[in-house]
């Protein structure tokens, strides 16, 4: 197949895009590079560089050939950064998101495969299902929530088939791709830069939830995990024209698990320090992936703790500059 990447420079982007031309597709990254790194594209992969809200640019690289699908990873992230700067949120991953669907329409293209999060739920103390109550706690959330319902619309209107992929943490690394985002804000990298020096000390946001140890707790999918439900989501929408799935391991670990954990695997102290809660955090996000193993066979069959950091903290010591 021909294969469109949004964000086909970035962590997630750029392992899915490296997997598919192993499967042998074709794959074309359509990506800004504001948050991405070229160093990071796979070899075989076609490049265009350009920003998502240029409409030309966009209309132009959906016509370069007949794509059969498109997979969107390009967005922000930062949860913690949405409540500081929702318009940056909005523009990007809503506004952009929504042009890109309706560009990828009027290319032809029939399936749509979006990097979704768990975080358009509510907090729980269980595992969180598909059928789980829907409520954002952060920009970030609601815009992924946003664009799932605009891709229902679509569905209902153009008959363009599409998956939602509900995950929270992608974590971990492969020999040649980690975890590298400027500025760094996600648990695992930043404990592991502490443990090369970079930093003297891992922050702790609010040890006052209500949980066994007081820290939020989330689950971890590896990123060879999450890929691998991408690709199985691709190929089902052949048949299928609705696909909503969560991506998680169904158990979640503590700010202080990670940490220790962490200490464990690079046998270096890691300082912690507590400072109060960030706004928009919620208190317990584990996602259960029981309807996608059902459905699809998927599995996560490299997510433990351990797994996940020792990748990671091979990755980090390899690259500890990242891609530069």
């Amino acid at each position: 197949m021909n294969i469109f990447i949004s964000g086909g420079a970035g962590y997630i982007g750029s392992t899915a895009s490296a997997a598919l031309l192993n499967a042998g597709h074709h794959v074309t990254v359509y990506d800004s590079l504001v948050t991405g790194y070229q160093e990071a594209l796979p070899a075989g992969a076609e490049f265009i560089h350009a920003d998502l809200g240029d409409m030309d640019k966009l209309n132009a690289a959906l016509n370069t050939r007949k794509f059969d699908a498109v997979m969107h990873f390009a967005a922000f992230i930062e949860a913690g950064e949405s409540m500081k700067d929702p318009g940056k949120f909005i523009q990007n991953n809503l506004v952009y998101s929504s042009q890109l669907i309706e560009a990828a329409v009027q290319a032809g293209v029939k399936r749509f495969v979006l990097s979704s999060t768990a975080a358009v739920y509510e907090s729980s103390n269980e595992p969180l299902s598909e059928n789980s109550p829907l409520g954002p706690t952060n920009t970030y959330g609601y815009t992924k929530l946003a664009v799932e319902r605009i891709l229902e619309w679509y569905r209902k209107i153009h008959g363009l088939h599409y998956a939602a992929l509900r995950y929270f943490n992608a974590a971990g690394a492969l020999p040649n791709r980690g975890e590298a985002h400027q500025p760094e804000s996600h648990l695992i990298p930043l404990v592991l830069q502490v443990a090369l020096g970079q930093r003297e000390h891992i922050g702790i946001f609010g040890t006052d939830y209500a949980t066994p140890d007081g820290t939020a707790i989330r689950d971890y999918i590896h990123i060879a995990d999450l890929v691998s439900a991408h690709l199985l989501a691709l190929d089902a929408l052949s048949e299928q024209d609705k696909l909503i799935f969560n991506i998680g391991t169904g158990t979640g670990y503590s700010v202080k698990e990670v940490i220790e954990t962490a200490r464990s695997v690079t046998q270096h102290l890691i300082p912690a320090v507590e400072t109060p809660r960030r706004a928009g955090d919620p208190t317990r996000l584990v996602a259960s992936s029981e309807k996608i193993q059902r459905e699809l066979g998927w599995k996560a069959e490299n997510s433990s703790l351990e797994n996940i950091l020792k990748s990671a903290w091979a990755w980090h010591e390899s690259h500890p500059n990242g891609y530069k």
